[in-house]
């Protein structure tokens, strides 16, 4: 089966790269001022958005790129203080990823860190980059320091604030995280205890994003009131937690900027793949070149008498006929519809016997085909048109003759319970800010900008479609679907800056987002 769904040789051809940070828009203007507030030692705290994350890993050089040290570059033309990391100096050869005691982490997954995305020219695709990962955790890598940059990739709101979330012996019960393992001033303490062990004069707080994040990106399997890494946090453990991380930011009177949680269904993890990807050609095979024997087999086979049958049973509407010269919707599960299975079974026995038609009732009884409200998963792509574990042929075809399973789409209930949780995190985070006078930087209201696209300063749009064949080098996100690239942080930055220059009565100099990099493009991997 050939995978067809995204195109990257566009970019390939470009010659995108990263390069090392240069950060070229340093000034020094006595007109600038910090207004209200204090920079002298700036403490950001967050999770994968604060730490630098992007191409689904922290890598050495990717990380100099974060919003916040881009932020500190800026607070030093005004008296700010030194911003300190954590270190990334092993990463030599730039791969990012990550070992837990020289191995790669054992997961669902293969690796559950491995190395940074980029595009591999030879093949026009993502690629993780080829090599082996030198960030290691273990006993004797340990840098036991509080750092400037408190983001921990994969941290949820209540984290932050958990005992032992540091200690290496709890990696292995999943109540520990690896990043934050790294620098844990000891095994018990906090993130949020650490953060405060810098005495911040002012910080950035944008934390909250996995907290429902996660729960999308596992295509809502997970809870919509859990603490588990795929669940939506519940909304009195979020307030509990977001209220007790902000009074300690706020004990010592340290001014700062808040940030409110992004529409995640907006971000390209969930736009890039169409709901209907499905075409005769890319059907087609050596036996069957245009792919319309294919086409016509399927709904001569299955699509056909499926539509039959749920048709009698006034359920019509899930299943349609594929089109040999048009754009098909994919085959999924969807659990919120009237289970059918033991009437598809009696409809089958005549003509399957009844083994093969329990088989069918029990594959097809909630099956439906996919519309425009429902959003596909970028992981999902490598995922259509693969056979799913146990199934033989002719129904070994994932999305085309077998069901997408619940984590590998949004369905619209799930996108209804995510938005809530979205608007309801971000009143709570709206209201502890106003209660200790603080500013807001609505990323919910930039991020979806993106979607039609945003204008900024340098007088560039830029959009979150990072696989369009035009306008490539205004991407603001990087190959993960997920986090932004460097030009994004910039961006990002730029928004906090402007509140902190109106909320603070400040005078910031702003960065020129164009002049920050975009993906990697290697002739070969």
């Amino acid at each position: 089966m050939k995978n067809k769904f995204i195109y990257f040789a566009v970019l390939a051809s470009l010659g995108l790269a990263s390069c090392e940070p240069e950060f070229e828009n340093e000034v020094s203007n006595a007109s600038y001022s910090a207004g209200d507030a204090d920079f002298s030692s700036y403490v950001a705290i967050g999770n994968s958005l604060t730490s630098g994350y992007m191409d689904g890993t922290v890598s050495r050089v990717g990380q100099q790129y974060s919003f916040p040290n881009i932020l500190a570059h800026q607070f030093a033309v005004v008296g700010g203080g030194e911003f300190i990391q954590p270190s990334y100096a092993e990463d030599t050869g730039n791969l990012g990823g990550l070992l837990i005691n020289g191995q790669p982490f054992p997961s669902a997954q293969a690796n559950a860190f491995p190395t940074r995305l980029i595009i591999n020219a030879s093949v026009g695709g993502p690629q993780n980059i080829a090599g082996t990962s030198t960030i290691n955790v273990s006993p004797s890598t340990l840098q036991a320091t509080a750092y400037n940059n408190m983001g921990v990739p994969g941290a949820k709101t209540f984290h932050l604030t958990l005992q032992g979330y540091g200690n290496i012996a709890n990696l292995a019960t999943g109540t520990a995280n690896p990043y934050f393992v790294r620098h844990a001033v000891t095994p018990n303490s906090t993130v949020i205890g650490d953060a405060m062990t810098k005495n911040p004069t002012f910080f950035t707080n944008w934390i909250g994003n996995n907290d429902v994040l996660g729960y999308a990106t596992n295509g809502g399997s997970g809870s919509t009131a859990g603490t588990g890494s795929a669940d939506i946090t519940p909304s009195a453990v979020f307030s509990a937690a977001y209220g007790a991380i902000i009074d300690q930011l706020t004990a010592n009177g340290a001014k700062g900027v808040v940030a409110t949680i992004p529409s995640v269904t907006a971000i390209p993890f969930f736009t890039t793949v169409p709901y209907n990807p499905i075409t005769a050609a890319l059907l087609a095979s050596q036996a069957d070149p245009t792919g319309a024997g294919t086409i016509q087999a399927l709904n001569t086979q299955l699509y056909g008498p499926l539509k039959q049958a749920l048709t009698a049973f006034g359920a019509g509407d899930r299943i349609n006929l594929l089109s040999a010269t048009g754009q098909n919707p994919l085959l999924i599960k969807d659990e919120t519809l009237t289970n059918l299975s033991a009437q598809l079974t009696a409809a089958f026995t005549p003509t399957l016997g009844p083994v093969l038609a329990a088989q069918y009732g029990q594959i097809f009884g909630q099956a439906r085909q996919t519309t425009n409200n429902d959003l596909v998963l970028l992981t999902t792509r490598t995922a259509i048109g693969t056979a799913p574990a146990g199934i033989p042929a002719p129904l070994d075809k994932y999305g085309i003759t077998f069901p997408l399973e619940d984590k590998h789409i949004l369905i619209p209930s799930e996108k209804d319970a995510i938005a809530a949780a979205t608007t309801d995190f971000n009143n709570i985070i709206r209201a502890k800010a106003a209660a200790k006078n603080l500013a807001v930087a609505d990323m919910n209201a930039i991020m979806n900008q993106l979607v039609s696209g945003l204008r900024v300063e340098d007088g560039q749009i830029y959009t979150a479609n990072y696989f369009s064949t035009a306008g490539v080098n205004t991407v603001l996100f990087s190959l993960d679907g997920v986090h932004p690239n460097a030009r994004g942080y910039a961006v990002i930055a730029n928004e906090v800056i402007k509140v902190i220059n109106n909320y603070y009565h400040a005078k910031l100099p702003l960065v020129s987002a164009g002049t920050y990099p975009g993906a990697t493009v290697l002739v070969t991997n």
